[in-house]
């Protein structure tokens, strides 16, 4: 029998995909065939201490800035989803949604933490782990998936917008205060807040590879593709272009626009907006 979910649908439990990509670890060798990856729910202890150890392994994270066992447990229990990838008996991956409630009363899901193993990224293993997320909570009834990333990450900018589907209206400035994280350099934790309109045409069409209308480009907000080094090497110049970006942001987002599409090139990546409205 399949476990129920909160809304009182079955839950998938399974998939295994297919990863066309040549990583190596140690003594595994390079992977030039589709390689096999099982992305399934997690439900037993074991497994959900295991995510947690992949927190260490991915982000860095001192003890105290862990998502510790019980909240994965307590995620399981009340409608969230935790699921994880697998090479064989080895969890490459992981992802942790948490059941939220909008004024008004609308269900959502927030997905609170995504982590991939370094020699798995770059595989197309978070895109379809993001895809199954999807799969899950259409079983279960929900329409929006919300998740918070770095404006400043271009490559994450596009993969959320331009890879799922996902549109932006709302700025976060330093939501999650200073890290101990490497990846977050010592700046501020401002975010962007994804909305994942999952059951809309828009995500829909992504999740074909259809084309569909985009309303017109009213606005654009670059960010330099050296920021990354910048962090490392010039901590205040990053921190002068992350607040140049976050007032931009929350001006558009001020006068109703929303984060529709991004562009990328050798120089930049480009945020760009318009209107946008459910359909």
């Amino acid at each position: 029998m399949l476990p129920i979910g909160v809304w009182g649908q079955p839950y998938v439990t399974s998939e295994c995909v297919n990863l066309g990509f040549t990583a190596t670890e140690g003594g595994r060798g390079g992977w030039s065939k589709s390689h096999v990856i099982e992305i399934r729910q997690l439900r037993r202890h074991e497994e959900f201490a295991g995510a947690v150890r992949l927190q260490r392994e991915i982000w860095g994270f001192q003890d105290v800035e862990l998502l510790p066992l019980r909240l994965f447990v307590v995620a399981d229990k009340v409608g969230g989803q935790v699921l994880g990838a697998f090479d064989g008996s080895r969890m490459v991956a992981f992802c942790l949604c948490i059941p939220g409630l909008k004024p008004g009363g609308r269900s959502y899901l927030h997905s609170h933490m995504l982590g991939v193993l370094p020699e798995y990224r770059n595989t197309g293993l978070g895109q379809q782990m993001k895809w199954k997320q999807r799969q899950y909570a259409l079983t279960q009834g929900v329409d929006l998936i919300e998740w918070t990333f770095d404006p400043l990450e271009i490559r994450n900018a596009f993969f959320n917008i331009e890879r799922l589907g996902a549109i932006v209206r709302r700025y976060v400035p330093n939501q999650y205060g200073t890290t101990s994280s490497p990846l977050h350099g010592g700046l501020p934790t401002d975010r962007l807040v994804a909305e994942w309109w999952i059951q809309s045409p828009r995500v829909d069409a992504f999740s074909t590879g259809k084309s569909f209308e985009r309303p017109p480009v009213e606005a654009r907000i670059p960010v330099p593709v050296e920021i990354a080094s910048l962090r490392e090497q010039d901590d205040k110049r990053a921190r002068e272009i992350q607040a140049e970006v976050g007032e931009q942001f929350e001006r558009y987002f001020g006068a109703g626009l929303a984060v529709i599409g991004f562009q990328k090139n050798e120089r930049a990546g480009t945020y760009l907006l318009g209107q946008w409205e459910l359909k």
